[in-house]
């Protein structure tokens, strides 16, 4: 998934929260270049290097997770 992204990019995130896991929110993040794994991109969100992971959530726009949270929770995301 990272190869879609580039340093610099915004992007949105459908983030679950790790102390509920029922509870999932869309926010935004940044791709930026790993402080400890050269090469690398990671997502920069809730001031934390996040590596990307094959399960990620991550669109270029709020409109496309949006609709896959709809899709995912039958309901609108908390705005």
């Amino acid at each position: 998934m990272s190869n879609q992204f580039n340093a610099g990019d915004t992007v949105y995130v459908i983030y679950r929260n790790p102390h509920a896991a029922n509870v999932a929110h869309i926010k935004e993040a940044e791709i930026v270049h790993h402080p400890y794994h050269e090469g690398e991109l990671s997502l920069f969100i809730y001031e934390t290097y996040h590596p990307f992971a094959e399960d990620d959530a991550v669109f270029a726009s709020y409109e496309e997770a949006k609709s896959l949270y709809k899709e995912l929770f039958d309901i609108d995301p908390y705005e």
